[in-house]
């Protein structure tokens, strides 16, 4: 008894250590859609353009994925997470030396700091999220923590947008040195999460027992159908997730009735709405199977969506979001916002569990190959940036509400994988460590 008490008290703080990190993701990842709009005001970008900072951290992915994989099995989980938070903050910094950047080479500096950015997102999920399932015991328990572990990042992906809407303003022309007070919080955050994680003890459960290499470990990982198409479904799902709010805070930006703060505002409550949905998942996941979450979800999304091109976009409804008066006070309040938006926002309830679903049923059943295969996933994790950008391109040439068709293959594909392509077809395969 003492030695099952022991145990689960030396999982407490790696938990709440992997928790903080989501949250760390979250803040980073979240500043470059809202950070495009900046990049328009600046630069006269064009939609593709501004969401090239997002593509940047994003694509980060496809090139450090496998070596991200490669880290964790030489140096285990604190030691790659501790390399990731001290990329992530070289990453922010470099972003705020172009606020100081002579204009002709500003926005080059920008994307360079959202890419090195992305070396740390990576490496950072790599970590979280075969930890946060190993720690729960994977199964239910696992999705149940990588769930809460979502919600501390749905937090800090409803501040980031919100605040940087704070900071711009109704400015004709918003300055990346606007946002420089976002840049000073994300580097104190990761300067103090290095020096707790060094305090920290990590368990390593997967490391030091794998006497292959990790070619070995990543060619078995791929011999598992349902490994393959759930990380297409991560392309997809965080194609899906990024690109939701952020071409819509471009449109509402654009809208003579609302404007770049009220729109940011409105993209923090999609993000709001994954954290209450996050939070939904994580009380039930433990009951509910990820297959079933992951279904109704998708297809729940996938309708929203499609009311939200089909709708009048002179209907206009009040959405509760949050709101600055004029002594600068925040509260919740009423916009006045078209009802796609409404739409587009319920979509955050849908998003929500998403992540915690496909990367659940995507390892189930994958043994000592689960640490390998993250990396693996990682790799597929650039769908992030591309898919937003190839959303951007058709708002630009076709509009803002039929870039939403793109949206709408994605999810048509990830209830595909939740009924069809998420079962494991490859049970002979032996994973025993």
């Amino acid at each position: 008894m003492n030695t099952t008490t022991n145990q689960s008290t030396n999982r407490i703080v790696p938990i709440i250590m992997m928790i903080a990190l989501f949250g760390m993701i979250s803040f980073v990842t979240n500043l470059a859609a809202p950070m495009g709009q900046v990049l328009k005001e600046q630069f006269g970008a064009s939609n593709f353009q501004g969401l090239l900072g997002n593509a940047a951290n994003f694509i980060a992915y496809a090139v450090m994925g496998i070596p991200g994989g490669i880290l964790l099995q030489r140096v285990g989980y604190k030691k790659t997470a501790l390399i990731a938070i001290a990329i992530g903050f070289v990453g922010v910094l470099i972003q705020y030396l172009s606020g100081h950047s002579a204009q002709n080479v500003a926005f080059g500096v920008y994307l360079l700091g959202a890419f090195v950015a992305g070396f740390s997102m990576c490496l950072l999920n790599t970590v979280v999220n075969p930890m946060l399932n190993t720690l729960g015991g994977a199964g239910n328990k696992g999705n149940q923590l990588i769930q809460i572990g979502g919600s501390f990042n749905s937090v800090m992906a409803t501040f980031t947008p919100a605040f940087v809407g704070i900071l711009i303003g109704e400015a004709a022309k918003a300055n990346i040195k606007d946002v420089f007070p976002v840049m000073y919080i994300a580097m104190g955050v990761f300067a103090l999460a290095f020096f707790v994680m060094l305090a920290v003890t990590i368990p390593e459960p997967h490391i030091s027992k794998n006497k292959e290499s990790l070619k070995q470990l990543m060619t078995g990982a791929l011999k598992f159908r349902h490994f393959i198409l759930g990380a297409v479904g991560i392309f997809v799902y965080v194609g899906v997730e990024v690109g939701t709010p952020g071409v819509m805070i471009y449109w509402l930006s654009d809208h003579p009735e609302v404007g770049k703060t009220i729109a940011g505002f409105v993209a923090g409550t999609y993000w709001l709405l994954m954290l209450a949905g996050r939070l939904i998942g994580a009380s039930i996941g433990s009951k509910v199977s990820s297959k079933a979450m992951l279904t109704v979800a998708s297809f729940v999304g996938l309708v929203l969506v499609l009311l939200a091109i089909f709708s009048p976009v002179e209907t206009m409804v009040s959405l509760p979001v949050m709101q600055r008066s004029a002594a600068g006070a925040l509260s919740f309040g009423l916009a006045q916002v078209p009802i796609n938006a409404m739409f587009i926002v319920l979509v955050g309830l849908c998003t929500s569990i998403m992540w915690g679903g496909i990367f659940n049923l995507a390892v189930e059943g994958l043994g000592k190959y689960t640490a390998a295969a993250s990396g693996l996933f990682m790799v597929l994790v650039c769908g992030g940036g591309i898919l937003p950008a190839i959303q951007g391109s058709v708002a630009d040439a076709a509009g803002y509400l039929p870039s939403y068709w793109v949206v709408v293959i994605g999810l048509a594909y990830l209830l595909y994988y939740a009924l069809i392509g998420s079962k494991n077809v490859n049970k002979n395969l032996d994973v025993a460590e």
